[in-house]
């Protein structure tokens, strides 16, 4: 079962706020009288009177609601965290990476519907960002941002093609950590002025070797890829992302927890304070 925690945040936020400012209204006044009158017969400070008249439901509220909107606010506007499940961002991102995710790169957007309201920037190439997988949107996928709008990929013999150029990679050593595939290759990409690391297989029938050849990226719309390429599902595959699926930019690694087996982790510290490149 998935849960849209953007929904509890909002729906707990509303619920919680609203009763609290119902007693504010309506009932808050009539206790502070009556707890006065009680205060000044047996001497008992006043707060502590008011206190002890709430509501349960409405101390719950009055003290659940301010920690909620915050929450609602870090989460929606300024910063998000996410676990990444699956080695297709490897060796920028490892299984078990936690990762933060600035939810303000492309502009501010609605916890509900998505709809942005406030633009504050737009994806550049090379970006490691978080999206809704337009084929389920109740998903959530991280791959590097290869095509803007208007920008023209092909993929051919495992090389990537960018407007009819071809983007350079200097291959570097045999790709030896944890779930690399026998003769994986690690190699320097340079995409949007800024070097990443990718892992290809040399052989054309290893992984995911889909040639494709002068696909236009439409406008509002962006063409991702992982970094490692013959194990991504990625817009190779399923098409381009839309604008309004964008959730942010991974800036940062945070955490490291690989599950092993049954209650076995592993921790990676060496992972721990990484700036996603």
């Amino acid at each position: 079962m998935n849960f849209n925690l953007a929904w509890i945040l909002v729906s707990a936020t509303g619920i919680s706020g609203f009763v609290w400012l119902l007693d504010k209204i309506l009932f808050a006044g009539q206790r502070s009288l009556k707890a006065a009158e009680i205060a000044s017969n047996d001497g008992t400070a006043k707060r502590d009177v008011e206190l002890a008249l709430e509501p349960w439901w409405v101390e719950n509220a009055r003290s659940f609601f301010p920690v909620l909107l915050f929450v609602l606010i870090l989460r929606s506007f300024i910063v998000e965290p996410f676990r990444i499940p699956s080695g297709s961002m490897m060796s920028t991102l490892m299984v078990g990476d936690f990762i933060l995710v600035s939810k303000s790169s492309y502009g501010l957007r609605l916890p509900i519907g998505h709809k942005k309201f406030f633009d504050l920037g737009e994806p550049e190439r090379g970006d490691v960002a978080v999206f809704r997988f337009p084929r389920d949107p109740s998903v959530d996928y991280i791959k590097r941002v290869v095509g803007l709008p208007g920008d023209t990929i092909s993929y051919v013999d495992k090389r990537l093609y960018l407007n009819g150029e071809l983007v350079p990679v200097t291959e570097g050593e045999k790709y030896t950590g944890i779930d690399g595939r026998n003769g994986t290759m690690q190699f320097t990409e340079t995409l949007g002025g800024e070097d990443h690391t990718i892992l290809r297989n040399q052989s054309l029938n290893v992984g995911f070797s889909r040639d494709l050849h002068d696909i236009k990226v439409p406008e509002g719309h962006y063409f991702l890829m992982g970094d490692n390429r013959d194990n991504s599902n990625d817009s190779r595959y399923w098409g381009f992302v839309p604008e309004e699926n964008l959730v942010g930019r991974a800036f940062f690694i945070w955490l490291n927890v690989r599950h092993r087996s049954g209650l076995d982790f592993d921790m990676d510290w060496g992972r721990i304070g990484n700036k996603i490149q």
